[in-house]
């Protein structure tokens, strides 16, 4: 899984639960989409966007970790057809971090219909196809190992055996499509920036408390299997602060297994070059260019791109396969906007 049912707190409600974050070049601008509510936790008894959650899209614009612009998407309750009304916010500068600040609106409608906002901003948001996909035998394996610092232990278990533990999932979408004109300058045509998406429920004492936040994809999956409470921890906080919360336990679990690979003469080094990589947790894109979360670099990801293959294999400092692909997602990706698989 990427971030799916990721901690306690993810699972008391999944409609809070972010699943994972795609960041790529849209028909018109740039994407940001999440995934939220996902099937595989049952009968979920009302599902879709919680009535008293905010769900954001953050942005870095100038490389230091601290977002410069938000989106936030608020829902009303589900109606007797499974609507819910949808409210879209804009907040820049310091407003951008201010749980509390309104912004200004720049769309409004409900869920399963195309918005357009302010400027030729698009806006999506409805049950969809879960376009991840992952391999159940290989991400337990994976966990333990990082959990107890070991090489992935496999057993008799074949990439002939592989099976895509998603297929035919659904998930509920939400999907922002930017126009260049919002995050580029006149005389730019490509601009660096840091994205990841924050799930807040609203709290009895007026305030509110981060259940799930997600940048990079499968951060959860390696370390977080089998310690709940770090998962608890990593679903808080802000990106800015990561090196310091957790670069020494993240660099100690991929020395550990480095080490029992004998993959590095350093395993030490070797781990806090990924861990380099890995924090501050935000997805890096370009804007104006092509998605592509591959081993060499990230640039936002793709609908299509393999994480798990990617972040295990890097991680690990070894290759690590999942024996699937895109071809085991039973519902494929749209060309067009709303881009995200229908459900089936």
């Amino acid at each position: 899984m990427s971030h799916h049912l990721d901690s306690p707190l993810a699972r008391q409600d999944v409609r809070l639960d972010i699943t994972d974050l795609y960041v790529f070049r849209g028909e018109a601008g740039t994407v940001l989409a999440i995934n939220v509510c996902h099937s595989l936790a049952g009968d979920i008894p009302t599902p879709g966007y919680h009535p008293e959650g905010k769900y954001e899209f953050k942005i870095d614009l100038d490389d230091d970790s601290v977002e410069d612009l938000t989106y936030r998407f608020v829902f009303g309750d589900r109606d007797d057809l499974g609507r819910q009304s949808l409210t879209v916010h804009r907040l820049t500068g310091a407003a951008a971090s201010d749980p509390f600040a309104t912004g200004t609106v720049v769309a409004e409608g409900e869920t399963e219909e195309t918005l357009a906002g302010d400027g030729g901003l698009r806006v999506w948001a409805g049950k969809a196809g879960d376009p991840f996909w992952i391999e159940p035998d290989v991400l337990h394996a994976v966990g333990h190992a990082f959990q107890d610092g070991t090489t992935i232990d496999l057993g008799s278990w074949t990439p002939d055996q592989a099976t895509n533990g998603f297929a035919g999932h659904t998930v509920y979408s939400i999907v922002l499509e930017i126009p260049d004109a919002e995050l580029l300058d006149a005389s730019q045509t490509t601009q660096p920036i840091g994205v990841w998406a924050v799930a807040s429920l609203a709290t009895d004492a007026g305030g509110w408390r981060s259940i799930n936040r997600i940048g990079l994809p499968m951060i959860h999956p390696l370390f977080t299997q089998f310690n709940e409470k770090l998962g608890d921890d990593l679903n808080g906080g802000r990106p800015s602060d990561d090196p310091e919360t957790y670069g020494k336990l993240l660099t100690d679990e991929i020395a550990g297994v480095v080490r029992a690979y004998g993959t590095a003469a350093d395993p030490e080094a070797y781990a806090s070059a990924v861990v380099r990589r890995f924090l501050p947790n935000l997805l890096p894109y370009v804007v104006g260019t092509p998605a592509s979360f591959g081993f060499n670099s990230w640039n936002g990801r793709s609908l299509t791109d393999n994480a798990p293959n990617v972040m295990f294999s890097i991680a690990a400092n070894t290759p690590v396969a999942l024996g699937i692909g895109k071809e085991s997602v039973t519902s494929k990706p749209r060309d067009s906007f709303p881009y995200v698989p229908a459900a089936s």
